[in-house]
């Protein structure tokens, strides 16, 4: 099935791309500018090596009430914005989270990991968040600053000086974030029930879905979503979280780039679900016995101990027994899984245009993972509204080339050494200035238990770590432990 891909061709046979990257460098065309490049030699981005990252968790538990006014309930409720009033992690392992997007890559909008890609879908975003995924993407509408004051006098119930004078001092088109909250517990106590919604629910997207750069601000055009509030819950909310997430992660990919934007949260807690055995997880409730909350609420920051350049040779040395490939199979009770997502196409907010291709991540959804076709090219995507409504056929397409998998992390035959030749998939080298590994791994089937795949990576790791031999009777004792572990 090699002929899928434009990039398995058969002149990339020869490595002649980039040392430790992809020797075909056809799929990933930006690779130039990529952190991975700069990480195989020893290039870091800064003094500090991870990310800079903007978390609202702390600050949005102390904005958002224990009960809301039944009036603004009903309101909020149906917005299908609720759960996120609950969601956000009180922190963010910014380690964590920066070791993950060194491996994310804008062309394929998935995570290069040493056994294949990997992405957050629209299931995932579904599941750990609630938010609806079917519904209609917003188009871009421009707002200067003078259009900012009107909407804010307009349906934010504040003065025409009062909303000159901020939006002057945030320099933009922009509302702060604290003063959205000002003007809902103004208007809550005023009964001005419509105002307090609102301010509310856009201080609530400005801190989670919507969060940008600066910690601090949220666009104005956002207002324009509330203008209606008995209207917004036909949005697809859980597509505005993935496209805004994309975006910031295409570019925090970037060696200049020195922060993420968006909803780290959703990030972290991707991570905590398909990776048990990558750094600490801080556990509320076991998924047996929640209640049908969202998924991102099972999981609470707990303090990591590795830094990114600790993280990034255990990545390397994952493996497909190291994946929880379909965490959510215990949550179906409260979120059924719907067939759009497994749409290929484009998704949009905004002026924002990410390609989804669910056919790089098969394992995910429970399929055998084939060579997958090149990625969209979004930039020439006209009728992506049309493509979305029309969804249907996309899925065929992506499912009709596959079949269901008989172990989760199944693969067609080709389909890693394709991968290798067109991806990275260590970001370390074996040994500095070494040139990458050409053999292909073959993985064993590893443990089915979660408890013992964990007991043999820990195992695992240790030995690699030591450079130990199976025949050296010092280890005699952890090889036959990493087998019996192997063997459940």
């Amino acid at each position: 099935m090699l002929d899928r891909g434009a990039s398995s061709s058969a002149a990339a046979a020869e490595p002649t791309g980039y040392p430790g990257g992809p020797y075909d460098t056809s799929l990933l065309v930006k690779y130039e500018h990529h952190v991975a490049r700069h990480i195989w030699f020893g290039e870091e981005r800064g003094p500090k090596k991870e990310l800079k990252v903007a978390g609202h968790g702390l600050k949005l538990n102390s904005r958002v009430p224990l009960a809301l006014p039944p009036q603004m309930e009903s309101w909020v409720s149906r917005s299908g914005l609720a759960s996120l009033q609950r969601t956000s992690l009180n922190k963010i392992d910014t380690n964590l989270v920066s070791a993950f997007v060194e491996r994310w890559h804008l062309e394929t909008s998935s995570f290069h990991m040493p056994f294949g890609e990997m992405s957050i879908t629209l299931d995932d975003v579904a599941c750990l968040l609630h938010l609806p995924i079917r519904g209609i993407f917003w188009s871009p509408q421009d707002v200067t600053e003078e259009l900012a004051v009107e909407l804010a006098v307009d349906y934010l119930g504040v003065s025409q000086g009062q909303a000159q004078s901020h939006v002057r001092s945030c320099r933009g088109s922009y509302y702060k974030l604290e003063w959205l909250y000002d003007i809902f517990v103004h208007h809550r106590a005023a009964s001005s029930w419509a105002y307090a919604t609102r301010a509310y629910l856009l201080m609530l997207v400005g801190s989670t879905i919507f969060a940008d750069k600066t910690f601090t601000l949220v666009e104005a055009r956002y207002l324009l979503l509330f203008r209606d509030l008995d209207g917004c819950s036909g949005y697809s909310w859980g597509a505005a979280a993935l496209v805004t997430l994309y975006r910031y992660l295409g570019d925090a990919s970037m060696y200049s780039c020195k922060q993420l934007g968006g909803y780290p949260t959703l990030l972290q807690c991707w991570i905590h679900e398909y990776f048990p055995t990558v750094e600490k997880r801080g556990e509320n409730w076991n998924p047996a016995g929640n209640c049908g909350l969202p998924r991102a609420m099972r999981w609470s920051y707990r303090q990591g101990v590795l830094k990114v350049d600790d993280l990034r040779p255990i990545l390397d040395e994952l493996t497909p027994t190291d994946v929880i490939w379909r965490p959510f199979e215990d949550h179906r009770a409260w979120r059924v899984f719907d067939e759009i997502c497994l749409y290929r196409g484009c998704l949009k907010w905004g002026e924002t245009v990410v390609p989804y291709l669910p056919d790089r991540c098969l394992r995910q959804f429970g399929y055998r993972q084939y060579v997958p076709s090149p990625p969209l090219d979004c930039m020439m995507a006209t009728d992506i509204d049309v493509d979305w409504i029309s969804y249907h056929q996309s899925v065929v397409d992506v499912i009709g080339s596959s079949s269901v998998a008989t172990t989760p992390s199944e693969v067609v035959d080709g389909y890693l050494e394709w991968y290798y030749r067109v991806s990275h998939p260590r970001l370390v080298p074996p040994h500095r200035d070494a040139p990458r590994e050409v053999p292909v791994p073959v993985y064993d089937a590893g443990p089915s238990d979660p408890d013992w795949a964990r007991v043999s990576t820990l195992i695992r790791r240790y030995l690699r770590q030591v450079n130990a031999e199976e025949e050296d009777p010092q280890f005699s004792d952890l090889f036959e432990a990493l087998h019996i572990s192997r063997s459940h």
